[in-house]
């Protein structure tokens, strides 16, 4: 069956992480905060898919027209989002896919509408192209492009200065951003180190209150800090937890109450001695306070848990 008619396809996904650099041989995009999704675009209809094949356009009916904007039958990979105060909101487009009630969704749309970007092409007229190096593909997607509005567009891209670009996202604000080979394929349902995604994160420090052990030899360590006086929760991390730092973490006194109430899932926290610091990453907070992303970075010897306090 022709792929357009199959409808699912499984994107690309990026392969590597890293620092900015600067290479001729690369291109520089704006890494969107929103959710990857497949658009498949011909004469009669649009038809929006994320990466579990799961149907969009209930979630964003205000995008159901963009196949108007195309002059070719053609399936393109990018990002659905909704763009907030000048700025990608993840959460925004996060509660909008977990929508399910019209009336919502349909207030939604009115207030905070979504938007598609496209970054690459896969299928043009009636054969897949991901053959092509990126750049004929960018110039293939670019040819497709009837006109483009707030609610469909495609990407800009810078070449050469990768290293001074990503500083611009940082004080923008933005995610990061993408560097993409010139001369990459489109490998489906493939992670390619021809995409290297380079992102802004931000860090705090926190008291280090508890830790759960998981299945699979994972660990969460379980965040606290002081606010007026008090110890709070402040949620927990589990990526790059381990090695000497949760050793040192492990050999704490333990304690039998929990110093702070406590939500649910935290039942087989085994307790400590609050008084070691730890440092966490993360992308960004949400309006509660929760970090998206964190990752513990290591142990700080040189911060005293009073010092951990809430702004």
């Amino acid at each position: 069956m022709d792929l357009f008619d199959q409808k699912n396809i499984k994107p690309m996904l990026i392969g590597s992480e890293g620092k900015s650099f600067d290479s001729s041989e690369y291109i520089y995009e704006l890494k969107l905060d929103g959710e990857r999704c497949i658009a498949y675009l011909d004469e009669i209809e649009t038809d929006l898919r994320n990466k579990r094949n799961i149907r969009m356009l209930p979630k964003v009916p205000e995008l159901s027209e963009i196949h108007r904007q195309v002059n070719r039958k053609c399936i393109l990979d990018g990002e659905l989002a909704v763009i907030k105060n000048g700025k990608p909101d993840f959460f925004e487009i996060q509660k909008r896919s977990m929508m399910s009630n019209p009336m919502k969704i349909e207030l939604a749309a009115k207030q905070a509408p979504a938007c598609f970007t496209a970054f690459d092409i896969l299928y043009y007229q009636d054969h897949i192209v991901t053959d092509l190096p990126l750049m004929e593909r960018k110039k293939l997607l670019r040819s497709v492009i009837r006109e483009e509005t707030s609610r469909f567009a495609i990407t800009r891209w810078i070449e050469e200065k990768g290293t001074a670009f990503y500083e611009l996202t940082g004080q923008h604000g933005l995610e990061g951003i993408v560097a993409k080979r010139k001369d990459s394929r489109y490998y489906f349902d493939k992670r390619a180190k021809d995409w290297i995604k380079i992102k802004n994160m931000q860090d705090d420090d926190f008291i280090v209150c508890g830790y759960i052990l998981k299945e699979n030899h994972m660990i969460s360590i379980v965040l606290g800090k002081f606010l007026n006086g008090t110890l709070i929760y402040k949620g927990h991390v589990t990526l790059g937890v381990g090695g000497e730092s949760f050793r040192k973490i492990r050999e704490l006194p333990r304690i039998e109450t929990p110093p702070f109430a406590v939500p649910e899932g935290n039942e087989n926290t085994v307790w400590v001695s609050p008084c070691l610091v730890c440092i966490v990453k993360y992308m960004m907070k949400t309006e509660k306070g929760v970090m998206r992303q964190p990752v513990f970075k290591g142990l700080r010897e040189d911060k005293r848990p009073e010092e951990c306090v809430e702004k």
